[in-house]
């Protein structure tokens, strides 16, 4: 609990630092990677250069401040950065290093104003929050049996087309082996490494397969820059150009706080768009293998037949799941994609429309790009879902907005 002394200073300062947010955590990360550049090998350099990493962090730093005492509020949000700790390798050992350049950064940013006493209860707080972690990162690296970042070699097993920007990438052990149990919603790191340089970056991509399956797979969108809001992928374009079946890849435990309850008797409601379908599809095979009279709804949202990924997954759960309804929206249909056949609704994602399909008693689980999943959010809230039984998968960094 964060100390009297200190709890004025945090109350005062918090609007004050959440203005100057970016600015301050732009200076941390161009100090830190500056004294510690060996550290650009664990961050997400693309996130940097676009810069949603900073914003990711401002949000995080001052909503946990703002929130320090509401544990409930608190805990689904530390869960979750604990999984991604876990999944890229932060170490205690980092802990100091941040602190101390976040700090910094502070006292730069806010010159006079950043006071002893206020850098005093920032230090404070920041100690609070790191030893929180800290001590989860190390529960769930002993309950896991894996240390933070580890990586273990992946045979590729094969590659396969999706889309016109998504392929599959199945992957087992040396001895053809499935690399082992997860969860549906689950991801995995995996490294894209320059050995010329001595780069090398971590991904995370969503398992989009059964666990029951002898591998694991995963489905990448490759992203080329074109679209004007997101910039050009360099693990993904890497990943497209150059693995092919046979190679090796280094990749990481399964982690992830998302995750899909296949086991449950309740309704399961998918909601997806774009590669938001990655983990849907992933639940959708494991009931299609373990429970086949489970009521399942199946809604999906692509641009077009184009860009409409592991369809024929869907395919193939229709002819083994009874209970299974399924709607899926294009946003613009090509002259080849066939209404009733390649899909079902033309335009976003409406579920004032497919009222009749969702289940009041349901599991809903979410996943797509941030504006598509806060319409549905809204949506379902509206329609008098149980908020308890809403869950979402956010791709990219995760910020902590809704706690302020």
């Amino acid at each position: 609990m964060l100390s009297a002394s200190a709890r004025p200073y945090i109350d005062a300062s918090v609007p004050v630092l959440r203005e100057h947010g970016l600015t301050i955590t732009r200076h941390f990360y161009a100090d830190m990677f500056e004294a510690h550049p060996e550290l650009t090998n664990l961050f997400n350099m693309g996130n940097q250069a676009n810069g949603s990493q900073q914003q990711s962090l401002a949000s995080a730093v001052f909503a946990y401040a703002a929130n320090i005492d509401n544990a409930a509020a608190l805990a689904p949000v530390l869960e979750r950065i604990v999984h991604k700790h876990m999944s890229v390798g932060i170490k205690p050992s980092h802990y100091p290093i941040v602190g101390r350049h976040l700090l910094g950064a502070i006292k730069t940013v806010l010159g006079d104003a950043a006071t002893p006493e206020l850098l005093a209860a920032w230090d404070e707080a920041y100690w609070l929050l790191a030893g929180e972690l800290i001590a989860a990162e190390a529960r769930l690296s002993e309950r896991k049996g894996v240390a933070p970042g580890e990586l273990r070699p992946l045979t590729v097993l094969d590659v396969r087309r999706e889309s016109d920007n998504v392929m599959s990438f199945y992957l087992q052990t040396a001895d053809g082996k499935s690399p082992g149990e997860f969860v549906p919603g689950q991801y995995v790191s995996v490294e894209a490494a320059w050995p010329e340089s001595g780069r090398r970056q971590l991904r995370q991509y969503s398992l989009s397969d059964a666990p029951q399956q002898p591998w694991w797979r995963i489905s990448v969108k490759r992203e080329d820059g074109t679209d004007g809001n997101v910039a050009a992928g360099e693990v993904s374009n890497w990943l497209h150009a150059n693995v092919k079946a046979g190679d090796t890849l280094q990749v990481g435990a399964p982690f992830g706080d998302f995750q899909a309850d296949v086991t449950g008797s309740r309704p399961l409601v998918l909601l997806s768009a774009g590669v938001g379908v990655t983990p849907m599809v992933s639940a959708l095979n494991a009931v299609v293998a373990s429970q086949p009279k489970r009521h399942v709804v199946f809604a999906h949202a692509a641009r077009n037949g184009r860009h409409h990924a592991l369809r024929h997954d869907l395919h193939h759960a229709r002819g083994q799941l009874p209970n299974l309804r399924t709607v899926v929206f294009y946003e613009a249909p090509l002259d080849t994609d066939r209404a009733g056949v390649d899909y079902d609704r033309e335009g976003r994602m409406d579920l004032q429309g497919v009222r009749d399909l969702l289940p009041a008693d349901a599991d809903y689980l979410l996943c797509g790009p941030q504006p598509f999943m806060q319409a549905q959010w809204r949506d379902l809230l509206a329609a008098g879902v149980n908020p308890a039984r809403l869950h979402r998968e956010v791709f990219g960094p995760d910020a902590l907005d809704h706690l302020l």
